[in-house]
């Protein structure tokens, strides 16, 4: 059993590594025994985002209910035969995840299989399905079982998440209304998408990330440094997006190179040492 369940774990460590560089670099920072359980998140929540987005041909509502009735299996009966299931369910677990979480994230890409514009409410539903409720999976692994320190970082793990998200829908605004028809911000015309319109979403995610600086230096020592990487890259493809007119954003994705993370990475590193984190 020790060999499927590694197996299985680096498995998801296969698809974090190919879908996305930040992440991956991130997770390398951790301490070892925090490592495979985030990869499993990862390639949970990725899996389930490629249904809705990626696989246009195919019965995405199907796929989607099967993933659903598949994971929740999977953590009953602490099995599953697909190995990013198996990895996931081992996570849940051991750290003790609730399904309220799960069902939350599920339901948010539910929501992508139809929705394409959304009301205050329904974009508050949707972050804390999609991004808040992972940083809290993660946020379960880093504490170990300790719920009281949970409980006490809990609310800037959330503001992190939503800030990732944000930025994601910022970054992703023309492949998402051109590809998938969707606008994500409430009462934003993207055909019409000002300046206006843009500072007052860098004020929102600024202050998301103002918050969530303060949590990630409280975090436990193994997963601070991680998290914090994660933390600068999107930091600083916040800071480019903010220094691209709305023009340009509706036009282009924009991004970090591999090798600006790279450098971002060493600057960290760096500043972990010099305990500024």
């Amino acid at each position: 059993m020790n060999l499927y369940n590694q197996t299985c774990f680096e498995c998801s460590k296969v698809i974090t590594n190919k879908y996305s560089t930040s992440f991956s670099l991130g997770i390398k920072a951790f301490s070892k025994e925090l490592q495979y359980p985030i990869y499993a998140v990862y390639g949970f929540v990725r899996y389930a985002d490629e249904i809705v987005d990626t696989f246009h041909d195919k019965d995405k509502a199907y796929l989607i209910a099967k993933f659903r009735a598949d994971t929740k299996e999977a953590i009953a009966t602490k099995i599953s035969l697909n190995p990013v299931l198996h990895a996931f369910q081992e996570v849940v677990n051991t750290y003790n995840i609730t399904f309220d979480m799960i069902d939350a994230f599920l339901k948010s890409m539910e929501m992508d299989l139809d929705k394409t514009s959304y009301t205050d409410a329904s974009y508050q539903e949707y972050i804390y399905g999609s991004a808040e409720v992972v940083g809290l999976m993660c946020l379960k692994i880093f504490c170990k079982g300790d719920e009281n320190q949970y409980q006490a970082l809990l609310p800037q793990a959330r503001r992190l998440g939503a800030a990732f998200q944000k930025i994601n829908f910022l970054r992703d605004i023309k492949s998402d209304y051109d590809e998938r028809g969707r606008t994500y911000f409430p009462k934003v015309d993207f055909k019409r998408f000002s300046e206006k319109d843009k500072k007052e979403i860098e004020e929102d995610i600024k202050a998301d990330f103002d918050d969530a600086l303060l949590g990630i230096k409280k975090l436990p020592s193994g997963a601070k440094l991680g998290v914090y990487i994660a933390y600068t890259y999107y930091l600083q493809l916040f800071k480019k997006i903010k220094n691209t007119s709305a023009a340009t954003i509706s036009d282009k994705r924009i991004r970090v190179s591999d090798s600006h993370k790279l450098f971002l990475m060493a600057q960290a590193l760096i500043k972990n040492k010099l305990n500024y984190v």
